[in-house]
């Protein structure tokens, strides 16, 4: 599953966008109070060249575009869009232009720490007054700026409709560019998760508010496993008018799925957006048009349906076809017509009083791929020519070698032709057709296999092609969960040349198509699976559209990839691991804990994952609360309570979630700690060794838990936590504890031998050697030490302990890393990191580890808390699998409860 995620995509089809001269970027200056505030933020204009040059005394007259960079990112990735819209402005002689700003937020990791969220939103919001103020003596003054966000960038552009002070006025256009706007890819802490909730929130409440606003959401697609496409689509408001989100892989003229960086370079994509710029300005005040009906209809054009011409806010009604063409009346109801070098131009006239009765749609194609009007409707024709007619080349759709159009004649009953244009054509090779069909006839349902086929089963269709179009319905497909291979085998009677195939997969409910063009005769193999699960208003089907060559014979043969299957489990639950693993290791901390007190030993960390970690534990009764949140009573009593939501329940209500999906992240989750307690005693085993070779090991000693010296240590490392950073001081006792079980391991080993050798003449020596392999070979068991040797027993069974708390504890450091990266970059700015995630439970875990440190098992056996500490694991591990899926911080929490609790065995 991780493979398909990772690996197992479309191959990279978007092309680099160049500079054309040498890109600067201009730093702006900003007022001294903003600079103050945010040293570590700057703001600056692109330029080029001569543009650039000109633009260095900052009289700016063009059409201000700001450019927000995501997580970890630069300013400079501003540079494609600038330096495309530069060139754009030069093809019309700077009769508009664009100027494009970016902010750089330090390349910053807002994806992993959460806390900086809110101080980047505000800065962005005195970029946007200093901008303004630029322009304020000009001519055409702008009152408002265009955004574009690449990932985190976008959610922050959305942030500013939450600020107190914010005018909504001040921003009119968004377009964001593979952005999480649903939650967040890794929830690791309170800030992250805190944030998004009050920028969806506000979307949803103030949604009248924001109707002057247009936002345009492009994700990836499947190449992008960074973010995944369903958190880049806008939450579906009432004001549906004024929100788009596509996936590139549908985008006209684009038709490629983008990882998460090459979104922002992808020239296709960029095209797309600058075409779209420059389609949204107003002639009148050359600014972008206040028109938010205009704004969609723009980028409708350019960004889901192109009708291969040029946008025109309005088209005329009707066109007179002019000019001396020949009239050509065809009543065939399929036509195909192949243009080479044709100089004199023809109009071929299509009468439909004699096809209505017989067909219910016309489909025409035609590969001449310029913008010129091509398809009209008569509604006056006599025998001879057409005076009038209706432009229908505006329902006409761009496909990556074609362009068509499909129309339903009963929605034209005034209509009496359908008129073909064919200019001269000198030098150009290019073909026509057009056919008259009953839909029932070319439309075919294929019911899906089944989940658990596993892909021995398939599902097959034949299709012998007479026409140009054929749909076929994909019947049950609308899981996330579902994913299929699509193989489409096409066979022809007669070795011609023929135009190519193309495929596509249409999911109705969202903007989420992929495209393929396939030579013909050939094997062509479609990846069928979702971003978005089918909305329960919903009954569309799924289909794909095979655009054929007639005379062809097309196979269609659907399994389900069980490869796919798992990599949709890991692209939409990825970030739920370490809950799994970490709810493994607790409860094998617990089954421990249990088997001192009940034989008096600790048992192995490998033995007690096995024995104790069991899905059966936890899940069914996360289930029941989910079923029972679907019931009104039961959500009263919850919400009584003050419970969070369950986040299974979160996830089920967006279709992301069902029973069998736990299981096998659970199951994945006990590979993982299993093979970390594996890594863990051998990476003990080979330093103990080389600890052994370099160091003679001391005496065993019983040591008190609290000294002086440990209470200076731990007052320190308090210090730290709370002057700087809480993860760098939890790293630094992480680091001190790795030498506890070394130590211990080496010692009783040591000790082990010596016992072994004292006892040597009474015992065989091949009994001997076996023994001394053995405690070598793997963590000694406290059965094989002889009845005088206790305390090394003793030490044996602390050793297994420090071990488990080592290996719980590494996933509350990897976890707690992001916070210490961040505070790590932006060192030199400050020494403290505000607001700290984990400054409180730092100080908290510091105590805790200190003491734990110099614990042993004999202390925790004797302890009359032990009972509660070995049956709280349990019930942790089902609070952190309900509540700490979409909130990873909370992890954290649980963990240090239950350490807690040991270190009051210790003392108690």
């Amino acid at each position: 599953g991780v493979r398909d995620v990772l690996f197992l995509y479309e191959e990279n089809r978007c092309s680099m966008t160049y500079m054309y001269e040498y890109p600067e970027y201009l730093k702006i200056k900003l007022p001294k109070k903003t600079a103050r505030r945010y040293p570590a933020y700057e703001l600056y204009l692109y330029g080029e060249g001569n543009y650039a040059e000109e633009n260095k005394n900052l009289l700016l007259t063009g059409i201000p575009v700001l450019f927000l960079p995501g997580n970890a990112g630069s300013y400079k990735q501003v540079r494609s869009l600038g330096s495309i819209a530069l060139r754009k402005a030069e093809d019309v002689d700077f009769k508009y232009h664009f100027n494009f700003f970016s902010v750089n937020f330090n390349e910053e990791l807002v994806a992993l720490y959460g806390g900086s969220l809110q101080r980047q939103t505000k800065f962005v919001h005195e970029c946007i007054k200093v901008i303004l103020k630029l322009y304020r003596d000009r001519e055409f003054a702008p009152s408002s700026v265009a955004i574009v966000g690449h990932s985190m960038g976008g959610l922050v552009a959305r942030a500013l409709l939450t600020l107190k002070n914010f005018k909504p006025e001040l921003i009119n256009l968004l377009i964001t560019q593979a952005t999480p706007h649903v939650a967040p890819v890794m929830p690791l802490d309170k800030y992250l998760t805190d944030f998004y909730t009050a920028v969806n929130n506000h979307w949803i409440l103030k949604a009248q508010d924001l109707r002057n606003l247009t936002t345009l959401s492009v994700a990836g697609g499947f190449r992008d496993y960074q973010v995944r496409s369903g958190l880049a689509f806008l939450p579906r408001l009432s004001q549906h008018d004024s929100a788009l989100s596509v996936v590139s892989s549908a985008v006209p003229r684009a038709w490629a799925s983008t990882d998460h960086l090459s979104i922002v370079w992808c020239k296709e994509l960029i095209l797309a957006t600058i075409r779209a710029f420059f389609d949204l300005i107003d002639e009148n005040t050359r600014q972008i048009t206040e028109d938010p009906k205009k704004r969609m209809s723009v980028l409708n054009h350019h960004f889901v349906r192109h009708p291969a011409k040029m946008f025109e806010e309005n088209p005329k009604a009707f066109t007179e076809l002019t000019g001396a063409f020949m009239w050509i009346t065809v009543k065939a109801s399929k036509w195909t017509y192949s243009v080479y070098n044709d100089s004199d131009g023809k109009y071929f006239a299509f009468p439909l009083a004699s096809h209505r009765k017989s067909y219910s749609h016309v489909y025409c194609e035609n590969s001449m791929l310029d913008t010129s009007s091509w398809i009209y409707g008569c509604m006056n024709t006599n025998s001879s020519m057409c005076l009038e007619a209706a432009d229908l080349s505006w329902r006409a759709e761009l496909l990556p070698t074609t362009k068509v159009v499909m129309l339903k004649l009963q929605d034209y009953p005034s209509l009496s032709h359908i008129v073909i244009q064919v200019p001269p054509a000198v030098g150009n090779k290019y073909t026509l057709g057009c056919e008259f069909f009953e839909e029932d006839s070319r439309t075919v349902q294929l019911p899906v296999t089944h989940l658990f086929s596993f892909g021995l089963s398939s599902s097959k269709i034949l299709l012998n092609s007479t026409g140009l179009l054929y749909n076929v319905q994909l019947q049950h497909f609308n899981q996330i969960y579902q994913a299929f291979k699509i193989y489409i085998e096409s066979h022809c009677q007669s070795l011609k040349e023929r135009k190519p195939s193309i495929y596509r997969l249409h999911i109705p409910w969202s903007h989420e198509d992929s495209i393929i063009v396939a030579k013909v005769p050939s094997l062509a193999e479609i990846a069928a699976k979702l971003h978005i699960a089918q909305p329960h208003n919903d009954n569309s089907l799924p289909e794909l559209n095979i655009y054929s060559s007639p005379d062809c014979q097309y196979e269609v043969i659907l399994k389900t990839s069980l490869l796919q299957v798992l990599g949709q489990i890991v692209r939409f639950h990825a970030g739920a691991f370490p809950v799994y693993i970490v709810s493994n290791i607790l409860l094998t901390y617990g089954g421990q804990l249990s088997t001192l007190r009940s034989t008096g030993q600790c048992s192995d960390f490998s033995l007690e994952l096995v024995r104790t970690a069991k899905p059966y534990k936890v899940e069914p009764l996360i289930s029941i609360v989910v079923y029972l949140q679907g019931f009104n009573w039961f959500r009263e009593i919850w919400e009584s309570l003050s419970l969070p939501e369950v986040d299974a329940a979160v996830l089920s209500s967006q279709d992301a979630w069902f029973p069998l999906v736990s299981l096998i992240v659970f199951l994945f989750g006990t590979g993982i700690a299993y093979w970390s307690g594996i890594f863990f005693s051998t990476s003990l085993r080979l330093f103990s060794s080389l600890w052994l070779t370099l160091i003679r090991p001391t005496v065993l000693q019983k040591d008190k838990l609290i000294t002086p010296r440990r209470l200076c240590g731990m007052i320190s490392l308090a210090l730290v936590s709370w002057t700087t950073c809480g993860a760098f001081a939890v790293l630094i006792i992480y680091l001190q504890y790795l030498f506890k079980p070394v130590h211990v391991f080496v010692t009783s080993v040591f000790h082990f031998q010596d016992s072994g050798h004292s006892k040597e003449t009474s015992q065989n020596s091949s009994t001997h050697t076996v023994k001394a392999q053995s405690s070598m070979d793997s963590i000694p068991d406290a059965t094989q030490f002889p009845s005088n040797s206790t305390t090394i027993a003793e030490a044996v069974n602390s050793l297994k302990m420090h071990i488990t708390i080592l290996n719980l504890f590494t996933w509350i450091v990897l976890l707690g890393l992001p916070s210490l990266i961040y505070w790590l970059k932006n060192l030199r700015y400050n020494v403290r990191l505000d607001p700290d995630p984990c400054r409180s439970t730092a100080i908290i875990l510091i105590c805790i580890l200190e003491i734990l440190m110099n614990s042993s098992a004999a202390e925790v056996k004797s302890s009359k808390l032990l009972k509660i500490a070995a049956k709280v694991p349990l019930p942790l591990s089902v609070a952190m699998l309900a509540f700490g899926q979409m909130h990873l911080y909370r992890v954290l929490h649980f963990v240090t409860f239950s350490l807690l609790l040991h270190v009051l065995c210790c003392i108690v």
